[in-house]
């Protein structure tokens, strides 16, 4: 993953975040010397949940709204030399019925190419964002990120999260469910408890297991704190230090008295109060003031960093131009380590076919049977790791199990479609091929499709040579044989012949990926 060169000798690239509230975009630049330069900041409240937690579809108004907003930052991303857009999308996208008309249009209409992230993901990337954009001093901080439809909670340090999650509670969310936008008249006291109320019930099993991970400060994200964080701050004639407002469980209590007693029009005018939100600031303060209540967080401090941030955080490491990977590279991997635990899987027999797995598709890269990189080689590897993930519920059928499991486990690390490629992937180890009328095989994007369709092959063989379980074949490795044909070479030390015939099974599925035939032979 590298960007084109600027002129200016570095490259660019863009991060889009597109939000229930807002769309926002963060333009870079990196330099040669392996430092980075901000180009440029955007935001735009476009609502794009406005209307959705009713009936979870995108209304017309909003879609138009979004893609005019990301069409306009993706053509000035481009103008600046971006090669690199990387953009994601959250809550109100993730919940919406018509999810893929509206990727539809960004792709055909704003050239984007925009993935749907978990709550949890979303979580992690926050995290990422604010941790390593702060100075813990050796701290572990609790992030709090209100959207529209959802909020975000992570403990961590600045090396490693302890905790994610992400609640169905949002500004945008909860003012339509209890009906908070009404413009002529005040928040009555007892409306403001039941939201409160109702944060408080949903929000138990969080509350729960934050208590479990001790933290010693809070930091919060997104326009909802900062705007009530930057009225409590006025309104204290407190002094902003490094562009970071905070705010107490007292000051809180006051702003929302203050919010609560002003009709919408007058709420307008308060003081460091955004006009824009003053419809949305009272169900997203709820939101605050029952998770300050509930963790006894005695300050929390708004944190301009967020999602986008962790996304150039993020691509920074997974581009390797960041200086200290480790911790980031791994979460994926340990991500991926967990489900099979979870799951009680053969851990030694799933390391040993995903390093054949990784032997056959590096070798065949080597023969250009393919032309996959390491992005295709990284979910090919994850998927052998939980290929048999799926015997946990049941041996019968246990591939459409795996699949099952995969799809559904919330990954870290990963967007919607990188998960949807390894759970086919493990789907596809044993029994059938990829036909487009397969529901777990038509939801993938082209992309995706390509990947899956030649790349089951490779992981079937691997988990043909290691159908023992006890590690008899080491290596495996593809060679040229003639014009049409791929030899299968092992280096075993004990006799595999039982391996071998049922690699055998598998030849016409690799004729049929990679247009060669295959012959398989002991080396």
């Amino acid at each position: 993953m590298e960007a084109p060169r600027s002129e200016s000798g570095g490259s660019v690239a863009a991060f889009l975040d597109v939000g229930t509230y807002s769309i926002r975009l963060l333009l870079v630049r990196f330099n040669p010397n392996q430092s980075y330069t901000v180009l440029s900041e955007l935001k735009e409240p476009v609502r794009l949940g406005g209307g959705e937690f009713t009936n979870y579809l995108l209304q017309a108004q909003a879609m138009d709204r979004a893609v005019l907003i990301c069409s306009r930052f993706a053509t000035m991303a481009r103008n600046n030399g971006a090669g690199d857009i990387i953009a994601v999308a959250t809550s109100a996208t993730r919940e919406a019925e018509n999810q893929t008309e509206f990727l539809r249009r960004l792709r055909e209409e704003a050239g984007l190419e925009v993935r749907v992230i978990s709550g949890r993901e979303e979580a992690r990337l926050i995290y990422l964002g604010i941790s390593r954009g702060i100075h813990l001093n050796g701290k572990t901080g609790l992030f709090l990120d209100i959207g529209g439809g959802s909020t975000e909670v992570s403990v961590g340090d600045s090396r490693d999260f302890k905790y994610l999650d992400s609640l169905k509670l949002g500004a945008i969310r909860l003012t339509q469910m209890f009906q908070l936008d009404d413009p002529t008249k005040p928040i009555p006291k007892s409306l403001y408890a039941s939201v409160c109320n109702y944060v408080r019930n949903a929000a138990v099993r969080a509350i729960q297991q934050v208590k479990q991970n001790p933290f010693d400060a809070a930091i919060g994200t997104a326009g909802t704190i900062r705007n009530l964080a930057g009225m409590a701050s006025l309104r204290a004639g407190r002094e902003v230090i490094n562009g970071e407002p905070t705010i107490t469980p007292g000051e809180l209590s006051d702003v929302v008295s203050l919010l609560r007693s002003a009709p919408l029009p007058d709420r307008k005018r308060i003081p460091g109060l955004n006009p824009d939100r003053a419809d949305v600031i009272l169900a997203g303060a709820a939101i605050l003031e029952v998770l300050m209540d509930e963790l006894r967080i005695k300050r929390i401090a708004a944190s301009r960093l967020g999602l986008r941030d962790g996304l150039l955080v993020n691509y920074l490491v997974r581009s390797r131009q960041h200086s200290d990977p480790v911790y980031e590279l791994s979460a994926r991997r340990r991500s991926i380590l967990l489900l099979g635990r979870r799951c009680n899987f053969d851990e030694r027999h799933a390391q040993a076919v995903a390093r054949l797995t990784l032997d056959l598709f590096d070798s065949a890269k080597q023969l250009g049977l393919h032309d996959f990189g390491e992005a295709e080689r990284e979910l090919l590897e994850y998927a052998a790791i939980l290929h048999d993930i799926g015997v946990f519920l049941c041996f019968v059928n246990h591939q459409a199990h795996s699949y099952y499991l995969i799809r559904h486990a919330d990954l870290v690390g990963f967007d919607q479609m990188e998960i949807a490629t390894i759970a086919a992937l493990a789907r596809y180890h044993r029994k059938g091929r990829p036909r487009p009328e397969h529901p777990e095989f038509a939801e993938l994007d082209k992309k995706s499709q390509a990947i899956v369709s030649r790349l089951f092959v490779l992981l079937r063989l691997a988990e043909r040579l290691e159908r023992s379980h006890h590690g008899v074949v080491q290596q495996a490795r593809f060679q040229k044989k003639g014009a049409d044909t791929i030899g299968l070479g092992v280096k075993a030390e004990d006799d595999c012949s039982l391996e071998l015939m049922a690699a055998e099974k598998d030849q016409k599925a690799f004729a049929r990926a990679f247009d060669r035939q295959l012959v398989i032979a002991r080396d």
